[in-house]
């Protein structure tokens, strides 16, 4: 999927806008259960996407655990907050991305949540090894640097791809690394306009092969048509109602 063909699906939804109230209440409805319940199952979250909507309906589901529970309610503070900071107009700060990882792990470490690590730790599965714990801060600090900077005139696609690629390279927290990045990747695509994208569970090999890729080669084209194909199916599904 081209940057090109992105830009014209967006700017066919930007000139439908405003879009009937109750079809962009539906449209939210459904993007905050579909990217909530697989950002989790990504990691893991055994909950389903009927078992997700109904913990987000305020109701608990018999045999799940506390900590699937309040991954769901968590995410959806979350996102909250996301779209709060974008109406406003805020620039990616380490507070804003230390924000965003409190909410994720509220109830759930709170010693750790919006906290960098400090100790060295493995991801699972990956060639990709995290930079040692004492240089996190530094690496934080040059990460908000280029995506104020060098990334600022990159495609917003391709800055948010780069965005979420590049804080998983570091890891800056314990836990909570992958639905923080994903929540990142969204933060640069509505800022720029377009609708969140889901990267879907179903994915989940491919997704986690295109991030090793890009940590160890250096080439992040792969994961950048990943999160291109991502945006393309969020913008289908909003075309969709019009």
């Amino acid at each position: 999927m081209s940057f090109q063909e992105i830009d014209l699906k967006k700017k066919k939804l930007d000139q439908a806008r405003p879009l009937p109230i109750h079809s962009v209440k539906s449209l939210l409805n459904h993007v905050l259960i579909d990217w909530t319940y697989n950002s989790n199952a990504i990691e893991g979250n055994t909950l389903t996407i009927s078992e997700t909507k109904v913990v987000l309906e305020g109701m608990t589901i018999g045999g799940k655990t506390m900590r699937e529970h309040l991954e769901v309610i968590n995410h959806r503070d979350a996102i909250d907050f996301l779209e709060d900071i974008v109406q406003k107009h805020e620039r990616l700060t380490e507070w804003t991305i230390k924000s965003i990882h409190r909410l994720v792990l509220k109830g759930i470490q709170d010693d750790n949540a919006g906290v960098y690590r400090k100790e060295n730790v493995l991801i699972g599965g990956a060639s990709h090894r995290p930079p040692d714990h004492v240089i996190v801060q530094e690496l934080m600090e040059q990460f908000v640097s280029k995506v104020e900077n060098e990334w600022s005139t990159c495609h917003p696609v391709e800055r948010a791809a780069k965005v979420h690629a590049e804080f998983v390279k570091i890891h800056p927290f314990i836990d909570g690394n992958g639905r923080t990045s994903r929540l990142l990747m969204n933060y640069e695509l509505m800022k720029a306009g377009f609708p969140p994208a889901v990267i879907k569970a179903t994915d989940r090999a491919r997704y986690y092969d295109a991030l090793d890729h890009a940590h160890t080669t250096g080439d992040d084209e792969p994961f950048i048509q990943l999160v291109s194909n991502s945006v393309n199916e969020s913008l289908d599904l909003w075309l969709s109602v019009i």
